[in-house]
């Protein structure tokens, strides 16, 4: 699993880094870092962290196996 974040529709609203902060962490007030390769056992948090995101800035998506494309 990996994910990216729209950092343009990103409001620094901090939910993820309170669901999944191993993932995701605020750097000041509006900057949001974030790991975009999810560890298996990272992928339930992330999961939430997504689906609580206020402006859906997280989009989540599996990695592509061999034969893929």
């Amino acid at each position: 699993m990996h994910i990216v974040v729209d950092l343009n529709r990103c409001q620094g609203y901090a939910q993820c880094a309170f669901l999944a902060p191993r993932m995701f962490t605020m750097h000041g007030e509006e900057a949001l870092l974030y790991t975009p390769a999810v560890p298996d056992d990272q992928r339930e948090h992330v999961l939430r962290a997504a689906a609580a995101c206020p402006v859906q800035a997280i989009v989540v998506g599996e990695e592509a196996g061999p034969g893929a494309g």
